[in-house]
């Protein structure tokens, strides 16, 4: 596991696979949340962009 690898190069520290998923799972609980709520904001920007897109390519002129 990278984790382990990088634990024991970085901090001369080796790691069990028990402690190693205690410390991946403390990650994603930290990180995830805020990961997944930048994601969201990420797809509705890009879906915003896309629906002005689609506006301006509906819309008839008024001048037919």
């Amino acid at each position: 596991m990278q984790l382990q690898q990088l634990f024991s190069k970085e901090f001369d520290e080796k790691l069990s696979d028990f402690r190693a998923e205690k410390v991946v799972d403390l990650m994603l609980r930290t990180l995830g949340p805020a990961i997944y709520n930048q994601g969201v904001q990420d797809a509705r920007t890009h879906l915003q962009g896309k629906l002005d897109d689609l506006e301006g390519e509906v819309y008839a002129d008024g001048d037919a």
